[in-house]
């Protein structure tokens, strides 16, 4: 006797097949719009970049294309220093750097772009953001006040070789190398510290002086000590051997 369709649905047989095809049917359906979307997507996520780039340099209060037509404006360049690169801007006819910096928070990731002067030894400004970091405490490293405490501070201090800008805990700042942390999130402001002056040290070559371009050391062999508006005459690159650039 064949056994007739309502039957049928009560077995364990027709449950598993029904549910293992609306599996394949919904995952298809998920791929599809993941694949449609991923464009749009991409685009989105290469305009918010584009934006916190532009806020590193003070520029604030844009939205959409707009965002996409300021950057096209003020990025000039890019600069390859080792395995990173450093964004060149013009400001207000001023050449500003933004260097990519990321370190670690209380609950996860952190990262930022920080601008400097054309003399690479003051912040011009900043932009933090982070994955998880608790509202209303080490969230706070995304908000204006906190981020424009950075500006115009000093990088270094008397050793031009070795990162002083830092974080320190709320109230026990006293150089002016040092930035008040946030109320309440002394290891989100410790991860802002690590990434700040580790990050910065990360471009140290470049910070104090060092420009590939300017340098006669094959790539990667660069020796940091040809400085703005220097170049080397020979492979050596010894500090005697710097000549002007004509």
């Amino acid at each position: 006797m064949v056994m007739n369709l309502s039957k049928l649905k009560e077995t364990n047989t027709y449950i598993i097949i029904y549910a293992t095809v609306m599996v394949i049917i919904v995952a298809f359906l998920l791929a599809f719009i993941s694949s449609a979307l991923k464009p749009t997507q991409d685009a989105n996520v290469l305009r918010d970049t584009k934006n916190q780039i532009l806020i590193s340099l003070n520029i604030t209060g844009l939205k959409g294309v707009a965002i996409d037509q300021k950057f096209a404006q003020v990025v000039t360049d890019t600069i390859q220093v080792d395995d990173k690169v450093v964004y060149q801007a013009s400001v207000d006819g001023a050449t500003k750097y933004v260097l990519p910096v990321k370190g670690r928070g209380l609950w996860g990731g952190l990262w930022g772009y920080i601008s400097v002067n054309d003399d690479r030894q003051h912040v011009f400004g900043t932009y933090f953001d982070h994955e998880s970091e608790t509202a209303g405490l080490g969230a706070r490293i995304k908000e204006r006040w906190f981020q424009e405490q950075f500006n115009g501070k000093p990088i270094f201090t008397d050793n031009p070789q070795q990162v002083a800008l830092t974080v320190v805990k709320k109230g026990q700042s006293k150089a002016e190398t040092e930035i008040d942390g946030v109320t309440g999130a002394t290891l989100t402001s410790n991860g802002v510290a690590d990434m700040v002056t580790n990050g910065l040290q990360a471009y140290i070559s470049f910070l104090s002086g060092g420009d590939a371009s300017t340098c006669s050391k094959p790539e990667g062999e660069r020796c940091g000590k040809c400085k703005a508006g220097m170049s080397c005459d020979k492979a050596e690159c010894g500090e005697s051997e710097m000549v002007e650039q004509d």
